[in-house]
């Protein structure tokens, strides 16, 4: 699903040095009104959410480059396209739906036997599986945004590669210990970035 601009929070860098950050149309005016034209080719902008730079055309004017800006990110729908349709009174409907599950006697001997019954059981394994699931999706996430950024703007960096390895292992203490004598704008915006990329252990 595209985000509209009002969405979209980004950070800017000129060479090695956070120039802004906020929304895209902050970020894009602010840099549009403090650099000279010749600055634009030492310009990156980068998405907040994947790390990955963002294509700006900054030809024209501010208002210019803000209405083109908009007019590419697509269409912010207005407030009333999507209202939902007012609820019935009475009883909520449980979204239950039947279907048929094969297992082997042992599976549903030991279904049977857990508290509640086997429906009860399938339910919980399914939420599970999902939180799980959702969880590991943000840990990828988050590696791939701090991994994106980090071979934009610190592939020259000592011990980078060191850095890669160690996000990707999950190992914590290394790959901020690695990132530490780095650059500050750089350093603080990769753990930014990275704050969900390491499982946290359950308590």
């Amino acid at each position: 699903m595209q985000s509209s601009p009002a969405q979209i929070s980004c950070t800017a860098f000129l060479e090695k040095d956070c120039l802004a950050k906020g929304t895209i149309q902050h970020v894009v005016a602010t840099v549009k009104d403090t650099l000279e034209d010749s600055k634009f080719v030492q310009l990156l902008i980068f998405d907040d959410l994947t790390g990955k730079p963002l294509d700006i055309d900054f030809r024209g004017n501010t208002v210019e480059v803000l209405e083109r800006l908009n007019s590419q990110v697509g269409h912010i729908p207005d407030s009333n396209e999507h209202e939902q349709p007012a609820r019935r009174v009475g009883r909520p409907k449980l979204g239950v739906v039947s279907g048929e599950v094969t297992l082997l006697p042992r599976h549903w001997d030991w279904l049977k036997a857990q508290p509640g019954g086997a429906s009860v059981t399938l339910r919980k394994l399914i939420d599970e599986a999902r939180r799980t699931g959702e969880n590991e999706g943000k840990v990828r996430a988050a590696q791939e945004a701090s991994y994106h950024f980090m071979t934009a703007m610190a592939g020259d960096f000592p011990q980078y590669e060191e850095a890669l390895r160690a996000l990707y292992a999950g190992n914590e203490d290394l790959f901020y210990g690695l990132i530490d004598h780095w650059k500050p704008d750089i350093r603080d915006y990769i753990k930014t970035l990275a704050k969900g990329a390491f499982k946290q252990e359950e308590s």
